[in-house]
């Protein structure tokens, strides 16, 4: 330094190593609760509208409300935080949030349980995006690989869970108790985050209220995440609805950007994206949040519609998958600290894409044995995916910076998950419809093969005590759910082709990421400001 002062210290250095270790599990306790709260209703809904008195369009409202929340906060968490103190915005996040879970359980009333979903919402973008902030700035620079590793097994293993957790709360007892369990989780959280985590070092002083923004933000994003959850059932732009909405999203998006980066104190600094390692990240956060929550989308839908799995079976084929991510994300951990994040990320999505390839393959009678090992490739892609990409997207922003580009990359990557869903969903949709009306051209009366299976199949009804008329029309209708299965089956790979052909377009975004390592393999020393 210039004038021979001392360079200031480094955050981490306040820290103990024990301390470090108690908020760790604090914000695991918090993200992992989050997280699997996204996607442990999903199994739930039937018994909520048989007790709600719901209908199934109505019942979306408890899942929209929730990310629509989530997802106009998300940005905001670096603004919140410095507005609160990290500290306090942390440790109120997870109250608000275990109390509105609380309130959820004994919700009566649908819009009771919509209106507290809202608040869980709110509550819990700090606790993936602020915490993964807080978690970056209180460790070392070279145990942050092992640090996101640890984090993202919590990140990234939860939506997997979430079903196999909710379909045993919801099948031995009922379906309050998926909100009733955040109740000591989210208590010790914020009683460990009270007691242990300081407030960051680059907390701004008077901090000002960009209401213009905030609004702008809200009426973009959650009219997008409307559109994104609702366009599928209500066919699209075929709704008035869904183009009002799509035309509300464009205009709000479009004016914050131009306000937040015209106003001297905005709420959600975009000029992070100058940084083109984060600009690429946040492009390919959008891809791993399409493949991600897209594919665990698919798959419980094809195991259940398809082969008939309940719920809880449905979390146990899945489960090899989440065990190959949490073994191999430590793994990735320690890589990263030896070879250039954007290998192993390179790494990740090509094992993502032979995955897909290798789900692509499944048919009507593909079992336990078929479906192992594409899950645990899957799986353990996953793993290499989140930890170097999180790092070489955030390893260059510090301070303040750092807490706006992590809520912005933890954005990316929920708004990429929705997009996978609605997208997956309609494509889902139209190719069943493509694939059925192909396969009903070949199979005729014309044909001599359909006529050898029709009579076989009359026959095995006549045996059995059936009428010529019943038999022909039992026979027709057992034709008719053999096409109808062979076309969702086709259907089903060509979702798992496109999932592929995304990762692969996003390949030579890596080529914006820096050649060397993320972060530092030997002990930290001073660094100079």
């Amino acid at each position: 330094m210039a004038n021979g002062a001392a360079p200031p210290a480094r955050e981490y250095t306040e820290y103990s190593r024990a301390t470090r270790l108690v908020i760790m599990i604090a914000l695991m306790l918090g993200a992992i609760m989050q997280v699997i709260d996204t996607s442990i209703v999903n199994v739930a809904i039937p018994q909520m509208m048989g007790n709600l008195g719901a209908t199934l369009d109505q019942i979306g409202w408890v899942s929209t409300g929730y990310l629509i929340a989530m997802v106009i906060v998300l940005p905001l968490t670096g603004w919140l935080s410095a507005l609160f103190g990290r500290k306090r915005y942390l440790a109120y996040s997870m109250i608000s949030f275990t109390i509105a879970s609380v309130l959820c359980g004994i919700s009566r009333t649908l819009g009771q349980l919509v209106l507290f979903r809202i608040f869980q919402g709110i509550g819990g973008a700090a606790l993936i995006s602020t915490a993964q902030a807080t978690m970056m700035e209180i460790y070392p620079p070279n145990q942050l690989g092992m640090v996101q590793a640890i984090y993202g097994i919590g990140i990234m293993v939860g939506p997997t869970i979430g079903p196999t957790l909710g379909g045993w709360l919801t099948d031995n007892y009922s379906w309050p108790w998926i909100f009733f369990i955040n109740l000591p989780i989210g208590t010790l959280a914020a009683i460990l985050t009270f007691l242990f985590v300081h407030d960051s070092e680059h907390k701004r002083a008077n901090v000002g209220v960009d209401l213009t923004g905030i609004m702008l933000l809200a009426i973009g994003l959650g009219s997008l995440q409307v559109v994104l959850e609702k366009g599928n059932r209500e066919d699209w732009f075929a709704s008035p609805f869904i183009v009002w909405m799509s035309v509300a999203a464009v205009m709000g998006i479009v004016g914050f950007v131009l306000w937040e980066l015209r106003t001297p104190h905005p709420a959600v600094n975009l000029r992070v994206l100058r940084d083109r390692g984060f600009s690429a990240g946040a492009i390919f956060a959008v891809v791993l949040g399409f493949g991600l929550f897209g594919g665990i989308f698919i798959l419980p839908v094809f195991l259940q519609q398809l082969q008939h799995f309940t719920a809880l079976q449905t979390g146990m084929m899945m489960l090899p998958g989440a065990i190959s991510t949490a073994i191999v994300m430590p793994f990735a951990g320690k890589l990263v600290s030896h070879f250039p994040a954007r290998n192993l990320v390179a790494l990740g999505a090509i094992a993502f894409v032979v995955s897909s390839f290798l789900l692509s393959k499944l048919t009507m009678d593909t079992g336990y044995s078929q479906m192992f090992w594409p899950l645990v490739l899957r799986g353990a892609a996953m793993g290499f995916l989140f930890v170097p990409l999180t790092l070489a997207t955030l390893i260059g922003l510090k301070g303040k910076d750092l807490a706006d580009g992590t809520g912005l990359f933890n954005l990316a990557r929920t708004v990429g998950g929705s997009a996978g869903i609605a997208v997956l969903s309609t494509l889902l949709d139209r190719r069943m419809a493509f694939h059925r009306a192909i396969l009903v051209e070949h199979v005729n009366l014309y044909n001599p093969a359909t006529i050898i299976r029709l009579r076989t199949l009359e026959a095995g009804f006549l045996a059995k005590g059936s009428s010529l008329p019943v038999a022909r029309q039992q026979a027709l209708a057992i034709v008719d759910r053999i096409v109808q299965g062979q076309a969702a089956v086709l259907s089903y790979a060509d979702v798992f082709y496109l999932i592929a052909i995304f990762f692969v377009c996003a390949l030579p975004l890596l080529l914006l990421f820096k050649k060397g390592r993320s972060i530092p393999s030997g002990r930290p020393g001073p660094v100079a400001e």
